[in-house]
């Protein structure tokens, strides 16, 4: 019998028995959907605070009008389902209606061809004992709530959890298993909902390391997330990476070029992945919006060896700023605003085939230093 499961084809693997209906081949063909060569994902997923920041930066107001004409002028944009396959959205967003009359916000997504995604966490806390460490909440509840997002339209789902380096020894044991675990869990809720869950446990580039200390910490976290996925029998087929970029830290002196980052991303991928995950689809992490697509490029365009899974993208910042600069709040920009997200798509779509060129250099924003200190969805 046991023979027999391990030739079985994908779609006839069993689901867990806790769960009453078996949603393994829409789990995968999800999955392929999503990792699709020449797309990627727009996180919109911004929590009600953080799209507050934002809106700020262009002196708008933080209203639930404001926020709504902004994710309906993203939503809208023309031709954005050719290189966007997923859209990560606030709860607020995927069960909201947007600016356009007697349509909501998830049917301006199908529109496109869009696939609706939802961010699930509920935020880092901290991890009392260490030093200023953290682990994401959420686990309560998930999977009605993983239920009613799809029911909602929603097909995959996103939890982020975050790991410091600093100077006095973090990242610890117990945060890596403790955020290793509970990403696990998360992703084995939402697959008995039919959600494919991305995985983000992100590095975050706060501090003055170098890349060497990024890539041997990035290792062990990615190392310690697939030994989680893999005790919690999650589907990896039928699942996506959301990983950091390794790099330098933001305070490091030595600053490193795109290849440097695209070869020690790639090695600590292929020392780590599984080549049956559906993909994996890179953060930004307060790249400009340039050199994040550099980055890209650089993975997808260099003989770094083999690279069994599509390299993606699921960027926020890096697809939204120029966007945003051109918008400003006003209704006469929309169009200026959507060309301008249009471009960083394309752009980000190019890269995923190593084909770019730097043709958005001259965005509103491309260069635009986007990172913030202890970021916070």
């Amino acid at each position: 019998h046991n023979c027999q499961l391990f030739l079985a084809p994908l779609s006839q693997l069993q689901e867990s028995k806790m769960s009453t209906r078996d949603f393994t081949s829409e789990l995968v063909q999800t999955a392929r959907a999503l990792a699709v060569p020449g797309k990627g994902i727009l996180a919109a997923d911004e929590s009600t605070g953080t799209i507050g920041k934002r809106l700020a930066s262009i002196n708008v107001e933080n209203t639930l009008a404001n926020r709504q004409a902004y994710r309906t002028l993203l939503f809208t944009t023309k031709g954005l389902g050719e290189y966007i396959s997923g859209c990560i959205c606030f709860e607020e967003t995927l069960l909201g209606d947007s600016d356009v009359p007697g349509k909501k916000m998830v049917d301006l997504l199908k529109a496109e061809g869009i696939i609706p995604g939802i961010k699930v966490d509920k935020g880092a806390q901290p991890l009392y004992g260490t030093d200023n460490e953290t682990v994401t909440q959420g686990i309560t509840g998930l999977a009605q709530r993983a239920k009613t997002y799809y029911e909602a339209g929603a097909r995959f789902a996103k939890w982020r959890a975050i790991i410091h380096i600093s100077e006095s020894g973090a990242p610890s044991q117990l945060a890596i298993e403790q955020n290793a675990s509970t990403l696990a869990r998360y992703a084995r809720i939402c697959q008995s909902q039919g959600l494919v869950p991305i995985v983000e446990p992100e590095v975050i580039m706060d501090g003055p390391h170098n890349i060497e200390r990024a890539a041997l910490v990035t290792e062990a976290v990615q190392a310690a997330v697939v030994k989680a996925l893999s005790d919690h029998h999650v589907l990896l087929e039928g699942a996506l990476l959301k990983p950091n970029m390794v790099r330098q830290g933001s305070e490091c002196l030595e600053k490193c070029s795109a290849e440097s980052i695209a070869q020690a991303t790639v090695r600590v991928l292929q020392h780590t992945m599984p080549p049956a995950l559906g993909g994996v689809n890179f953060l930004s992490g307060g790249m400009s919006e340039e050199f994040a697509t550099v980055c890209l490029n650089a993975m997808n365009a260099m003989d770094l060896g083999p690279r069994p899974w599509a390299l993606s993208f699921s960027f926020g910042r890096a697809l939204q700023q120029s966007c945003l600069k051109a918008w400003q709040g006003k209704k006469e920009n929309t169009e200026a605003a959507q060309k301008e997200l249009l471009l960083r798509a394309k752009c980000n779509s190019l890269a995923t085939l190593g084909k770019y060129k730097g043709e958005g250099a001259a965005g509103a924003a491309a260069d635009s230093s986007l990172h913030v200190k202890d970021y916070k969805y």
